[in-house]
């Protein structure tokens, strides 16, 4: 989308453009990779709209299920993109979730949030726990979607995501634990290199969420200061760090906060070493991250 604004805020070359009046330039073609129903393939995917007056929709991923003995744990995933970019349909981001599938031997709904600045934070954050209630709406088998009503194990529920979409994630399993949806419990938060925050301000968050002080007292920048942190949904929660990621020592600082806290769950951590934000996305048949893909179907796969 081209701007008029003369002065740049932000200059995220070569993704994006943020300027000063909360315009943005995608400066990245919006490439799309199409759902796939073949009843033949490895992983499965179609799309399924969830809000019909805001378009709220996602994506979902079923691995080849004919040989399947029962039912398979269920992982509500939420794409990253320091939340202006991206989308389920985004080759990184589905390449990467088909990939789990198949590897984890899980179904995935990867939601498909709207995005700022047209769309100020924190819609993200509502449009996300709106999709994960829809979600566990299908509990008692009657939900709109077969393939959940069929396939999804709800004692084994998930929630994941990277960069942004960890933000996004750990919300909602706050949300999920404030409300006690249904009584689902979340068996596994991971959290893939996430965007928390630090004393500085955050200019880019600050822009997209004008009400936030863009610093860590604010509970989706630092989930440490929130005082619902204590009834947080997730039973275990794994952050994946990455030596030279910019982000790391927030995400650190924020694991140490979570083992302190009166939330009396599982933490775990596994960190990277010698790579950067975001390197599984762009790489992902590298071995670091052939790595991490283990490390999370491992996470997914964990007896209780």
């Amino acid at each position: 989308m081209a701007s008029d604004s003369k002065e740049i805020a932000i200059d995220f070359s070569p993704f994006f453009r943020l300027y000063t009046d909360a315009r943005i330039d995608r400066l990245t073609p919006n490439q799309l990779v199409s759902p796939s129903d073949d009843p033949k393939s490895t992983v499965r995917s179609k799309d399924v709209v969830i809000l019909t007056e805001s378009g709220v929709s996602a994506r979902i991923f079923l691995p080849n299920v004919r040989d399947l003995p029962q039912k398979i744990p269920l992982l509500v995933y939420i794409h990253g993109g320091a939340f202006v970019l991206g989308s389920p349909a985004n080759p990184p981001f589905h390449n990467f979730v088909s990939s789990l599938v198949e590897k984890a031997n899980v179904m995935a709904v990867s939601v498909d949030y709207r995005l700022a600045p047209e769309n100020p934070l924190p819609i993200a954050f509502d449009d996300s726990w709106e999709a994960f209630q829809w979600v566990i709406s299908h509990f008692n088998g009657k939900g709109p979607d077969q393939w959940i009503n069929e396939y999804a194990d709800f004692g084994r529920v998930f929630l994941g995501g990277e960069s942004a979409g960890a933000n996004i994630a750990h919300d909602v399993a706050i949300r999920a634990g404030e409300n006690k949806l249904q009584g689902v419990e979340i068996d596994g938060l991971f959290l893939v290199h996430p965007y928390f925050g630090g004393k500085e301000v955050d200019e880019l968050y600050k822009i997209l969420c004008p009400a936030s002080s863009g610093r860590d007292d604010d509970p989706r920048l630092n989930p440490a200061v929130d005082p619902r942190l204590r009834t947080m949904a997730a039973r275990r929660v794994l952050f994946c760090l990455a030596e030279t990621d910019l982000l790391r020592d927030r995400g650190r600082a924020y694991y140490e906060g979570l083992k302190k806290s009166e939330w009396d769950g599982e933490v775990e951590i596994i960190e990277t070493e010698g790579e950067g934000h975001g390197f599984h996305l762009f790489h992902p048949n590298a071995e670091k991250a052939l790595e991490l893909m283990n490390q999370l179907a491992a996470f997914l796969n964990h007896e209780k």
